[in-house]
């Protein structure tokens, strides 16, 4: 069984960060998102994966480097157009070859493990299995209808739904999802849809299966939802507790967890907390409260007297702030500078 992960999209949703870099690079507990894909596969004893990438993204080669690191092999596949899912998968059938493989979405994270995925499969001797997720708005997804533990219907997005179960971006396939994306046209959209793919199985009446999940999920596709994710990795991965990285100096600060810090961080004079993820190098000094929020690497922030939350602070980013505001959210991009003049306004 082999691995491929999605990682070709631009997004737009996540500028200014994903300018600098690949969305599925950004860190969640100061981690890259595609780093918790990859070590899902591995969990599954699936070590052979290819990494579908646009050309221009190199970085993420140079962050993943040939697998080595996380005991694996790595193939890249690039997608020069972004044509959808579908047709990420059947640029990748030189790699997949006749093998099964678990398909991920670089940009999803995932709480659960893929177990129940794999196991469901081979238990079930099935064509195909996706993983599905109840919703409080099905119009927003791809959406599944189940009849005795088999697909019947998948349908994107759509107006009257035949269910809450969504279909959330972890499958597994076998060569019969081939033959069926050679026979789609692309979507009002422009993109050849991997729910399509899946009907079309079904129409021929290929087996899939589906496991539900329980778990938490998101898409790291926005600011919002890139903080969700970074708050629930940290309270999985420390509870409320604190984490330092080597050579990092903490004083004179109250902490309230879940914190983490790392690496040649110099912090003083802060209160920090709940769900803060500090990456290396990062300095700051006299400020009243810093909450969910992500400081990038080499990020300064100083002087700030009043509260700073759901803010992310870019690479070598520096702040310094005023006397008189309140409550803010500030979303500062990576390498630029702001100092506040003291106004005696509120602050948006």
């Amino acid at each position: 069984m082999k691995g491929l992960i999605l990682c070709a999209g631009r997004g737009t949703r996540l500028h200014p960060f994903s300018y600098s870099q690949p969305k599925t690079l950004l860190p969640v507990a100061n981690q890259p998102v595609l780093f918790y894909c990859i070590r899902k596969l591995i969990e599954v004893g699936v070590r052979d994966i290819g990494i579908v990438i646009h050309p221009s993204q190199v970085q993420i080669s140079g962050y993943v480097g040939d697998g080595s690191q996380f005991g694996a092999t790595i193939t890249y596949i690039e997608q020069e157009s972004p044509l959808g899912i579908a047709h990420a998968v059947n640029i990748s059938q030189p790699f997949l070859q006749d093998e099964p493989f678990i398909l991920l979405l670089g940009d999803n994270l995932l709480m659960d493990s893929l177990h129940n995925l794999v196991r469901r499969f081979q238990d079930n001797r099935a064509d195909g299995i996706v993983m599905l997720s109840e919703v409080e708005k099905p119009q927003d997804y791809g959406i599944a209808e189940v009849h005795e533990g088999r697909l019947i219907s998948v349908v994107e997005k759509p107006v009257v739904p035949k269910s809450n179960l969504a279909v959330i971006g972890a499958y597994l396939f076998t060569r019969p999802i081939f033959e069926a994306i050679a026979s789609l046209s692309p979507s009002s959209r422009g993109e050849y849809e991997i729910t399509d793919a899946i009907q079309t199985m079904i129409d021929r009446g290929s087996f899939i299966a589906h496991t539900t999940t329980n778990g938490k999920y998101t898409d790291v596709g926005t600011i919002e939802r890139w903080l969700e994710a970074n708050r629930w990795m940290l309270s999985r991965e420390l509870g409320e507790k604190l984490a330092i990285g080597e050579g990092s100096v903490v004083q004179h600060c109250e902490i309230v967890g879940p914190v983490l810090i790392g690496k040649g961080c110099h912090i003083e004079n802060c209160r920090l907390g709940p769900y803060v993820s500090i990456q290396d190098g990062v300095q700051i000094s006299n400020c009243t409260h810093i909450e969910n929020s992500i400081l990038l690497e080499n990020s300064s922030i100083h002087d700030v007297s009043w509260q700073m939350k759901d803010s992310v602070f870019g690479r070598e980013s520096f702040f310094k702030g005023s006397s008189d505001r309140k409550a803010s959210m500030f979303i500062l991009s990576d390498k630029s500078s702001i100092q506040l003049p003291s106004t005696g306004g509120d602050s948006e």
